[in-house]
């Protein structure tokens, strides 16, 4: 599900920012769903009136030298496909979208919660309590391989007013009365 929530938050990002047209997507090629993450953002793009740069980072050690390609995209926005890598190494990333002026997006509430401009995902909380009852029913004799697979079914919305203040930005309030957390 992770790939297509990708469209869905670019949406978000261009409902944020009106006059985005230019967002740069970091991505891991080796990471199997970032391809189809990458897809959908390029098939959605164009009917926001936005043009996608791509820049890979597949290492801790190529983060930095990715930003260098972001600067030279002149981007508005830095969209973080979510990956374990970047997840790890995401205050780098932030302080280096900061220091570009750039907003961030990822489906990862932390990257909000730390100074990126938004987040938009699966509740970590629900998914926690779904996984609750499985080990449950489990516990209580039923059998793994007969419990049926469960997408995700609560979304979180989060806007970081701070950083939009910082980057000039003033979000609109159609979409302030969507959002599940505002951190000002």
């Amino acid at each position: 599900m992770l790939a297509e929530l990708s469209a869905k938050r670019l949406q978000l990002l261009k409902e944020a920012m009106p006059s985005l047209t230019r967002v740069v997507v970091l991505w891991n090629p080796p990471t199997p769903y970032h391809s189809k993450a990458v897809e959908n953002l390029k098939a959605v793009a164009p009917s926001l009136g936005i043009e996608l740069s791509l820049v890979s980072a597949r290492t801790p050690a190529e983060i930095g030298p990715a930003f260098e390609a972001v600067t030279r995209a002149h981007a508005q926005a830095l969209y973080v496909v979510d990956s374990p890598p970047f997840f790890t190494h995401r205050t780098t990333l932030l302080k280096l979208a900061a220091k570009a002026r750039l907003a961030v997006i990822s489906g990862e509430r932390p990257y909000a919660d730390e100074g990126g401009l938004m987040s938009y995902g699966p509740s970590y909380e629900d998914q926690m309590r779904r996984s609750a009852e499985y080990v449950d029913k489990i516990l209580k004799g039923g059998k793994p391989s007969g419990l049926p697979i469960a997408q995700p079914t609560k979304f979180t919305l989060v806007i970081n007013l701070k950083t939009a203040k910082a980057l000039g930005l003033t979000i609109p309030p159609s979409l302030l009365a969507r959002v599940d957390q505002v951190i000002e």
